[in-house]
């Protein structure tokens, strides 16, 4: 996860967290997840879904459209750098709004300014217009729909790309960090974070 992503996760999604809600998290970066870790609550359970099988899923699909999930079972449904490696996010959407519990949450964070990247395709970027005709779409009430650089902040000049020297080795990462709050102008990461809820009687 890079840390824009991060920062969007802590400023405008983590107060959404409180003690005993059911979570689904789609497609984690590892385990427990760097989500579940900034979350900060207790959780039981965090449960996780994927298309790739791997050890600690709760839930293996093998269509994003179709999860193996009861109607109504979650109170915060998440996927972080997940949406743009869905080839249509608009069925996609309703498959999310469909496992969320009535006045339940669905939490989306994608990224805009990362270049193309495959794993295994990568289709979409968005912007909170989109995202929120996405969420419409499925029924879903938007609350909160940003698209934000928290990363830039620290630089005087910045251009929309990546985290800072995501993609360098340490040593120069770090040069680049530095001399980038020094004035050199650095990429820094852009990303769309939206958050919804469910109507409290589904549609």
């Amino acid at each position: 996860m890079h840390s824009n992503s991060r920062w969007l996760f802590e400023k405008y999604a983590k107060p959404a967290f409180q003690d005993g809600h059911r979570v689904l998290e789609i497609g984690p970066d590892s385990f427990p997840s760097s989500y579940e870790q900034l979350a900060s609550k207790p959780h039981e359970p965090w449960e996780l879904i994927d298309l790739f099988d791997r050890p600690h899923l709760t839930y293996r699909a093998t269509t994003p459209y179709a999860y193996p999930i009861p109607d109504d079972r979650f109170d915060i449904v998440l996927s972080g750098s997940v949406m743009e490696h869905i080839p249509a996010p608009w069925t996609w959407i309703k498959e999310v709004a469909r496992v969320c519990k009535p006045g339940g949450t669905v939490i989306t964070i994608i990224p805009v300014s990362w270049p193309f990247h495959e794993y295994p395709v990568d289709c979409w970027r968005a912007y909170p217009d989109g995202m929120r005709a996405l969420y419409a779409e499925a029924g879903l009430e938007v609350t909160t729909c940003v698209c934000e650089s928290l990363e830039a902040r620290r630089y005087p000049r910045h251009v929309p790309g990546r985290t800072p020297g995501w993609w360098m080795r340490s040593p120069l990462k770090l040069a680049y960090r530095l001399l980038g709050r020094l004035g050199l102008r650095v990429e820094c990461a852009y990303d769309t974070i939206t958050i919804g809820k469910k109507p409290p009687t589904s549609t």
